[in-house]
């Protein structure tokens, strides 16, 4: 299996997770960076006026992303990582599955939160994937999950 962990991550906490998935699966770390980076003002939920609230609050919207992974045709398994964001994931988790072709790829969404569950996630996502992607149901997990406990989980997924 040849993996990419792609991840977004706004506070930290994805990336952390995103990296002990690397070291379990031996796949190479892309971080899905936002062309415009989202201050704490942008990230403010309760602000209706706030960048994220408005993203969020609009289906179609599509934040940039800054670069592109190289050679994207070499995974044939790939990761996808993100914060939940109002029980789904960020818009840009969406920009990135729209900007590659997935097909024949298995698709992995893995997810931090502090309390929200996947809600409706993989069928919002899969939506914006390859028709002919291979798709497996997302985790929500802590940042600070254990080595032995990701790999458990990886193992689960009979890659």
């Amino acid at each position: 299996m040849k993996a990419l962990v792609a991840y977004f991550s706004a506070s930290g906490q994805t990336a952390r997770l995103a990296k002990t998935i690397a070291e379990v699966t031996g796949g190479d770390l892309y971080e899905i960076e936002p062309a415009e980076k989202y201050t704490s003002a942008d990230l403010n939920w309760n602000d209706r006026q706030s960048r994220s609230t408005k993203e969020m609050n609009d289906s179609s919207a599509r934040p940039e992303i800054s670069g592109k992974v190289s050679n994207m045709n070499q995974y044939d398994t790939v990761f996808i990582g993100f914060p939940i964001w109002w029980y789904v994931a960020p818009r840009i988790i969406q920009t990135f599955l729209e900007s590659y072709d997935f097909a024949g790829k298995t698709i992995i969404p893995f997810a931090t939160s502090g309390g929200s569950g996947m809600g409706n996630t993989n069928s919002v996502l899969e939506k914006s994937c390859s028709t002919n992607a291979i798709w497996k149901d997302g985790k929500r997990m802590s940042s600070r999950e254990s080595v032995s406990s990701v790999k458990k989980w990886i193992d689960s997924l009979n890659l």
